[in-house]
């Protein structure tokens, strides 16, 4: 009846089709009114047919139940797998962006004070190795978090104009470097995303179009299409044969244009963040005629054009020095190499630097006078946080304290906890000029 080939499923259907033929059977049986002995006779043999496909139905059914447990497991395994593997990524991503740090704050310095042609350009070079590094770590770091089952969506009003405003700003020097125009067509567009999954795929897909562009022009912008917004990256491309469309997506994958720098994750990011959303996403490219990405995204509706950027928004540099010099600034960090690279890029600024490990060591720099503002790491050790010691000195001192957090962790709770106690956030690697930034702006300089 069954074959070694079927399944449980299939062994449950055929019993059930007995089942139903054995029970057509009786009745027509009693229809016809046979005799006594024939009916007696022909009811016990389908009684002991019934018990009997009753128990392969119950053994098929314990099967497949055992089946689903099985198929459970190994679920719960894959699951398992694939959160240590996450875990791991995060840790080793943090334990290798602290290094990475101390080491280009150190550069920074190093590159103020070389007077030798050969000596800047060395550092250039060095530099450039380590932004490489790090925009490896943290493509690597953003796609554990793609990945990761737990990894929330917050879905909420996204005005584009906004969003193309703070790409541009990141991105221009990138644009300078490579001689290539990069052009946002002014939008009021609002739409429905999660705020960081959407500027991380807007900033991917013009990073990736200013790397591979063998033109002079990088075009973004947004169109309407009904209800919907179609997010659109355009470049001078040598454009991507059909054929290649797919592979572009996959992890490391390059193409032909391997002289060109990038991890090669750009677009494997994107797609993994436009799946999570359920944002589609399309190419649209030919060899020799450039190549268009766009994101379809839900529209919400229209908003005021915010007006253009300050031509003064990027401060003069000495400016900042001047105001800095003299200021009293407690830095706290529990990696000895990133707090010394802190200090002594502070110091070089003219600012009056004291350090501390954590909350301990921070209250006890008071005795020497108190700081016009806290830079903490967000993780120390003995399971501190940055939070907590910004909290500890201001309720020590009993006044308002300016403060700065910084973390290697690009994690959207450490935004949340800083904000909870009035503290700004920066990534580590630091860019010198957000630092100095961020520090005038605290203390109420020319970047207020």
């Amino acid at each position: 009846m069954f074959r070694e080939s079927d399944g449980p499923q299939r062994r449950i259907d055929k019993l059930e089709q007995i089942n139903a033929a054995l029970m057509q059977r009786l009745q027509r049986m009693e229809e016809t009114r046979g005799s006594s002995y024939a009916l007696t006779r022909t009811a016990a043999m389908l009684e002991r047919e019934v018990l009997a496909r009753n128990r392969e139905l119950e053994r098929a059914l314990s099967e497949l139940s055992e089946a689903n447990a099985e198929l459970a497991r190994a679920r719960e395994a894959a699951d398992q797998a694939s959160r240590a593997k996450s875990r791991f990524l995060r840790a080793a991503g943090h334990d290798l962006l602290q290094p990475l740090s101390a080491a280009k704050l150190f550069l920074t310095h190093l590159a103020e004070t070389s007077a030798e042609p050969f000596q800047a350009e060395l550092v250039e070079r060095i530099t450039a190795s380590f932004d490489s590094a790090e925009e490896l770590i943290r493509a690597l770091l953003d796609i554990a978090k793609l990945d990761s089952a737990r990894s929330e969506v917050s879905i909420s009003p996204v005005s584009l104009g906004r969003l193309f405003q703070r790409v541009g700003i990141d991105l221009q020097p990138l644009a300078t470097g490579r001689q290539v125009a990069l052009r946002f067509v002014p939008t009021a567009q609002t739409v429905l995303s999660d705020p960081v999954l959407l500027r991380s795929i807007a900033q991917n897909l013009v990073s990736n179009a200013l790397k591979y562009t063998t033109g002079h022009k990088v075009l973004v912008g947004a169109r309407r299409d009904g209800e919907e917004i179609w997010l659109e990256v355009l470049d001078q491309g040598p454009g991507i044969a059909p054929s290649d469309q797919s592979r572009i997506f996959n992890e490391f994958e390059r193409l032909s244009r391997s002289d060109q720098p990038g991890s090669g994750l750009g677009l494997s990011i994107v797609q993994r963040a436009c799946q999570r959303l359920g944002h589609p996403l399309e190419l649209i490219s030919a060899p020799g005629r450039g190549s268009r990405f766009r994101v379809r995204l839900p529209r919400l509706g229209e908003m005021c054009l915010l007006p253009p950027q300050r031509a003064g928004m990027i401060e003069d540099p000495g400016a900042l020095l001047d105001f800095l010099a003299g200021h009293r600034i407690l830095i706290v960090e529990n990696d000895p190499s990133v707090r010394s690279a802190f200090a002594f890029l502070l110091r070089s600024w003219g600012v009056d630097v004291t350090t501390a490990a954590g909350i301990e060591s921070a209250l006890a720099t008071l005795e020497e006078g108190a700081p016009d503002a806290v830079l903490s790491d967000y993780r120390l050790d003995n399971g501190e946080t940055g939070c907590d010691v910004i909290v500890a000195l201001r309720d020590r001192l009993d006044k308002p304290l300016p403060a700065l957090m910084v973390s290697a962790e690009q994690v959207e709770f450490i935004a949340e906890a800083a904000g909870q106690v009035g503290a700004e956030v920066l990534a580590k690697p630091l860019a010198e000029m957000d630092l100095r930034r961020s520090l005038a702006r605290l203390l109420g300089g020319p970047a207020a």
